[in-house]
């Protein structure tokens, strides 16, 4: 995100600050040969406009915000047969493979739209159009069945997802592995970050931030040769604390699950509901009506 340009007064100061702006982005990607760095961007509700082509567009202050439609955003964990040793709880994270085809094949039929993260930030904080009838479809913890079922079946429709990744679980049994998170992101699909070993924020100390955030980010950035710029938080847990390290970070933007949004930080709490293994397809779509 480039900084924006506060006062245009004349050709002459036009052309210093856009000077001004290309010597700050050589600097900043001056480093040959070295590991790629996180981008050191401003964060977006700290600017008054951001620049769109020769326009100016303003971003919009977490009132605003507030007061926009919400758009339906569904998370996905499991995606598997349930088992005998299965809890009534556990079965809330796990949906059986042809419910998950049934609710994504429904989605398509009645004329829903995938977008991707960047799409609801610009609608979010800046008032940016999006198609008729959208929704996010977001998939927690690096589920190994997110690519070889999810993906299959999103793949039919056209439709594109979220993968917040969990770090410590790539390569390991029944999770994705760096080449296939690599092919997601290769193939349109967005990569987020899921902490390293998915802990709360919320006990987080000064120490943990580096550990959970800071190099799982870097991993992913590695990965995928693209910034890592939206969070999940784990549990879908959050506090205030929280929001500040994620924005000294440079995130664009994080998800929570269904409790209230932050009225300061909307951006920072945006809601998702759970798909529970139990919900039929008429189920789904009446909780995105009432939820959203």
């Amino acid at each position: 995100m480039e900084r924006p340009l506060h006062a245009i007064f004349c050709p002459i100061i036009l052309f210093l600050a856009l000077a001004f702006c290309a010597v700050l982005g050589v600097d900043c990607n001056s480093n040959a040969g070295a590991a790629p760095v996180r981008p050191a961007i401003t964060h977006p509700l700290a600017a008054e406009s951001t620049p769109v082509g020769n326009k100016v567009q303003d971003v919009a202050d977490p009132a605003t915000i507030m007061h926009r439609q919400q758009i339906p955003i569904l998370c996905y964990h499991q995606i598997r047969e349930w088992s005998p040793s299965d809890s009534r709880t556990a079965k809330d994270y796990i949906v059986p493979v042809e419910k998950f085809r049934e609710q994504i094949k429904a989605l398509a039929e009645s004329g829903y739209h995938t977008i991707l993260p960047d799409q609801l930030y610009d609608y979010l904080a800046k008032g940016n159009a999006l198609p008729p009838k959208s929704i996010l479809l977001t998939f927690d913890d690096t589920r190994a069945e997110q690519f070889t079922i999810a993906r299959e079946e999103l793949n039919k429709y056209g439709f594109k997802g979220v993968y917040f990744i969990m770090t410590v679980s790539l390569g390991r049994p029944g999770y994705m592995t760096k080449e296939e998170v690599k092919q997601l992101s290769d193939e349109g699909n967005v990569i987020g970050s899921h902490t390293w070993n998915h802990s709360n924020v919320k006990n987080y100390t000064a120490k943990d931030w580096p550990v959970q955030v800071d190099k799982p980010s870097q991993q992913l950035e590695n990965i995928t040769g693209k910034p890592i710029e939206y969070f999940a938080y784990p549990f879908g847990l959050w506090n205030k604390a929280a929001i500040e390290q994620l924005k000294e970070r440079h995130f664009k933007a994080a998800f929570q699950l269904s409790e209230k949004r932050d009225e300061n930080d909307p951006l920072f709490t945006i809601r998702r509901i759970i798909v529970p293994g139990e919900w039929s397809t008429n189920t789904l779509e009446k909780w995105m009506a009432n939820s959203f």
